[in-house]
């Protein structure tokens, strides 16, 4: 028998690397940005507006312009004090070279005598990492009556800093054009930009914010002189409210900052969001965990000594009591402890209590002043109450026992063999003719099919027990086999793609809508770990002699029929997913080699309840507006 040769290698100095300045944030992006997708790219622009945001807080700027351009820039000025340009002692360039190459460098890291008290951008890798990650960035300064500017590309300095001359202004611009050497996109989606800024307008009262899209000529300006209040009347405005007058209070202790607002609707669904220095702490922390319990214990206190609840009523738990309830925490701290890089957690403990007892008293002070409101609102969390008992009996039809339990899935159920979730796929597919087309089509071993027979139960009018009574909805819940709402476990998912594949038409895109809103509202967690995806099916089939083509858009059918010529051809429009025989469907919709499939996820919790009030919710006007201002965006309507 042979020896085997023995490969032995040498681990020394030489193969160790030192990333030089801003090497390693080019190399190693998804540290510093979570990612290079679109939420990647739009980091950018978060880090750069926090900026002056912070110089807002700080007192020194009442005024923001953000402006995207014919270029894919984007710039953010501001009025404020302007970074410095003294040399700075540690590195020996320019305080603005400084703050724009090196890492960590900032003023907000100090306490006495910082020039920021509270700030957003406490990390201090904000603006060099953006800097890092543009194909060139230019800063421009007004600073102690001078104007100066200068150029940096791929994070490095071009030339010296530029004295421009005496200027009456003061305040910074930074004017970047994200890298397509890093990014998967560098184009900038305006309507994400505007929910932030408006956001930011919300959150900080008097400040101006002027946006300019130049691609479009969009225009907004925002300027909230109501701060928060303005802000729960902008999320309640398509829907009917419970106390007209929001709950508000504003107060401080201890060096920390708070301020909140509370409206409740006549809807069956909660938005709670959370601030820590005008960050967005989309996963809560210690300020949430402090307002939830303030907010069921004190709603129970009020019940308990008005007897509105009798000795022999349970208490209304946090779901009870948070039914149709939008509310905005915001907290600004000095030395907030956020989890993760991309900061959505606020972890510091003290906070928890200061916030559970300031809202207690605030808000048992309102309902005793506002006795009308007050019964309003408990007697909300009574019917929710009753709602969740009669649904706790429903829910539990909906689970399954274990997973060897095959029969406890639903009947209409084709299952894969295959039982690692991350290999399965589920289609859900519109009607039973469909469904037998796919489950033709289909490879058995990793694609399951579930057939819905019509439209689903509008899930933005209907509370969770009659939502559990519909048969469609009981028969995803059961396949899925995460539970639903509170219950809910996404490590129990037995699939991590589910494909809702409908037809190209209006009625398959309202199914696809109604599930959405299902899915958002009740299985939110599906959307935000990216397993909710659209089956993309062609809409024309081309055929000339022996040969077929498909086009998914009608871009893309011109395209096709320039190539070919348009003399001897047929051309057939896919009305339904039914009228395709189960080798086109498969080649065409449901071969992972072949296939278009487009992935969901939640990147603006607030843009999309906004969106799923408007296009589910009772009111009529708000999704006529809504159809009249994107009625040009349409790529695709049947009549």
């Amino acid at each position: 028998m042979e020896k085997q040769q023995q490969v032995t290698s040498t681990y020394t100095a030489d193969q160790i690397q030192v990333l030089e300045g801003l090497e390693a944030v080019r190399r190693r992006p998804g540290m510093y940005i979570g990612n290079t997708d679109v939420s990647g790219l739009h980091h950018l622009f978060v880090e750069v507006v926090d900026n002056s945001i912070d110089e807002a807080m700080a007192g020194y700027c009442d005024q923001i312009d953000v402006e995207i351009y014919e270029d894919g820039s984007l710039s953010v000025r501001d009025n404020g004090s302007g970074i410095p340009i003294e040399v700075h002692p540690k590195t020996g360039k320019s305080t603005l070279e400084t703050v724009l190459t090196v890492l960590h460098a900032g003023g907000k890291f100090g306490q006495e005598g910082s020039h920021y008290r509270v700030s957003g951008g406490l990390h201090g890798v904000g603006v060099a990492v953006v800097n890092a990650l543009s194909e060139w960035l230019e800063a421009q300064v007004w600073y102690n009556g001078r104007h100066y500017s200068q150029r940096y590309e791929r994070g490095k300095a071009v030339g010296e800093l530029q004295d421009l001359g005496p200027t009456k202004q003061s305040g910074t611009m930074i004017r970047f054009k994200p890298d397509h050497q890093i990014f998967e996109t560098v184009d900038f989606q305006t309507e994400t930009i505007v929910y932030r800024l408006r956001e930011l307008a919300f959150l900080n009262k008097g400040i101006a914010i002027h946006f300019m899209d130049r691609r479009s000529k969009r225009r907004h300006r925002f300027l909230y002189k109501g701060g928060i209040i303005s802000f729960v009347d902008y999320l309640n405005r398509n829907k009917t409210v419970v106390n007209k007058k929001p709950v508000y209070f504003e107060t401080a202790k201890d060096d920390i900052e708070l301020e909140v607002a509370i409206q409740y609707n006549d809807t069956y669904t909660e938005t709670m969001l959370s601030f820590a220095n005008n960050i967005n702490t989309h996963e809560g922390g210690t300020h949430l965990s402090g307002f939830r319990s303030a907010l069921t214990r004190t709603i129970n206190d009020y019940a308990r000594r008005k007897n509105i609840l009798k000795d022999t009523d349970e208490n209304l738990t946090g779901d009870d009591v948070r039914e149709g309830c939008t509310a905005l925490i915001s907290i600004r701290i000095p030395d907030p402890q956020f989890e993760g890089q991309t900061k959505t957690k606020l972890g510091n403990s003290e906070v928890r209590g200061l916030v559970e007892s300031i809202v207690g008293e605030q808000l048992a002070t309102y309902l005793e002043e506002n006795p009308t409101d007050a019964k309003r609102i408990v007697d909300k969390g009574i019917s929710a109450a009753r709602a969740r008992q009669a649904a706790r009996k429903a829910r539990e039809l909906t689970r399954r026992k274990s997973a060897l339990e095959v029969s406890s899935l639903p009947g209409k159920l084709a299952d894969c063999s295959l039982t690692d979730p991350e290999l399965c796929e589920l289609f859900i597919v519109e009607g039973d003719s469909a469904g037998g087309t796919a489950k033709q089509s289909r490879d058995r071993r990793f694609q399951a099919i579930l057939p819905l027979r019509g439209k689903i139960l509008n899930v933005e009018k209907a509370r969770l027990d009659r939502i559990l009574s519909n048969n469609e909805i009981r028969s995803m819940i059961t396949a899925f086999g995460t539970g639903i709402g509170e219950d809910f476990d996404i490590t129990k998912a037995r699939y991590h793609k589910i494909i809702l594949m409908t037809d190209a038409d209006v009625d398959g895109a309202h199914i696809r809508t109604l599930l959405l809103t299902f899915f958002y509202r009740y299985m939110k967690p599906l959307l935000e770990h990216g397993y909710v995806y659209i089956a993309l099916p062609p809409l024309y089939q081309v055929r000339k002699g022996r040969n077929s083509y498909y086009a998914f858009s009608d871009e893309e059918l011109d395209s096709i029929l320039d190539e070919i010529g348009r003399q001897g051809i047929t051309i057939q429009r896919y009305k339904g997913l039914g009228e395709m025989n189960a080798d086109q469907l498969w080649e065409t919709t449901m071969d992972p080699e072949k296939r278009t499939i487009l992935q969901l996820k939640v990147e603006d919790a607030i843009l999309a309840d906004d969106i799923f009030t408007t296009l589910m919710g009772e009111k009529v006007e708000p999704r006529r507006e809504f159809i009249e201002a994107h009625a040009k965006e349409v790529t695709n309507l049947d009549i």
